[in-house]
């Protein structure tokens, strides 16, 4: 099937581009990757009036740390130059344990970070990072910049708080309190399939304490689960035996799975408390040695 019929313009600065999705009242698209746009324009489920190609864009390629460990990752930052990037690598955990799973190379090549996570599809796995590591995205508008926690960013299923005008140009990690540990899991029947259940863990340690601690599912609900009462239980606390359980507990307690024919809804929410189990187990091992 073919797209509807739309018009095309690829701006040269974000000034223009932010005009552009003035012009078209809501009836704009932003293509990036398009890596979940142009799949849904040649079926016909999304029909705008105009298409604003922002790759000619300058500036917005950046993955970069600040001074203070800050990360910053460019609304043109593609999947594959996260799974690559050497900062992410040493810096943070559960980014790179993710980065491999994301769709497959030939999605990870086009498709980006940014993108991602403005598609707010249930199952995407970069939403999951970016709650578990109190992320935020930042939007730029014709009334200037804004910054929102990715926690609030997602309204619903492949809804976002951005206004028609507005533009998601980078998303922003903090820096950790304390020693960086983390992890991803995610069970796929096959490699670029959704998810029937994945897990994301961050969590900061210092003197053997947990600092800070974020969990969050996908998969398992109508929008990417923050499993916020699972993560809270541990801080202020040592990672052992007792409390990954408790952890794991409440964290398939967080779950809202529906049966499928990937999976019933009590297997999926056993799947969530495996993997953050696991995770959290896999991480108090690599402490211990540490220390």
């Amino acid at each position: 099937m073919y797209p509807s019929r739309f018009r095309y313009e690829a701006p040269t600065s974000l000034e223009e581009a932010i005009a552009l999705l003035q012009q078209g009242a809501g009836e704009a698209k932003i293509l990036a990757g398009g890596q979940s746009l142009i799949p849904l324009l040649k079926l016909r489920f999304a029909a705008p009036e105009l298409l604003v190609d922002i790759n000619g864009l300058p500036g917005l390629d950046h993955l970069v740390a600040d001074p203070d460990g800050t990360i910053r990752i460019g609304a043109l930052v593609r999947h594959e130059h996260i799974e690559r990037s050497t900062l992410i690598t040493e810096r943070q955990p559960t980014i790179a344990a993710a980065a491999p799973l994301v769709a497959d190379p030939i999605v990870r090549t086009r498709g980006t970070f940014v993108g991602s996570l403005c598609h707010a599809d249930p199952q995407g796995d970069w939403a999951a990072c970016m709650i578990a590591l109190d992320g935020s995205i930042v939007a730029q508008g014709p009334n200037g910049r804004r910054t929102i926690p990715a926690r609030e960013f997602v309204t619903g299923t492949f809804e976002n708080v951005l206004d028609p005008a507005e533009i998601a140009v980078e998303a922003v990690i903090p820096p950790p309190q304390g020693e960086a540990h983390g992890g991803y899991l995610k069970l796929e029947r096959r490699i670029g399939d959704f998810a029937t259940a994945a897990v994301a863990v961050a969590a900061d340690l210092r003197d053997g304490q947990v600092s800070r601690a974020g969990i969050a599912l996908v998969g398992v609900g109508a929008t990417t689960i923050d499993a916020r009462e699972a993560a809270d239980s541990l801080v202020d606390g040592a990672l052992g035996p007792e409390a990954i359980d408790r952890a794991a507990d409440l964290a398939a307690e967080a779950a809202h799975p529906r049966s499928d024919h990937r999976g019933s809804a009590s297997y999926k929410r056993h799947i969530v408390r495996t993997f953050t189990a696991r995770i959290l187990t896999q991480l108090d091992r690599s402490t211990q040695k540490a220390a």
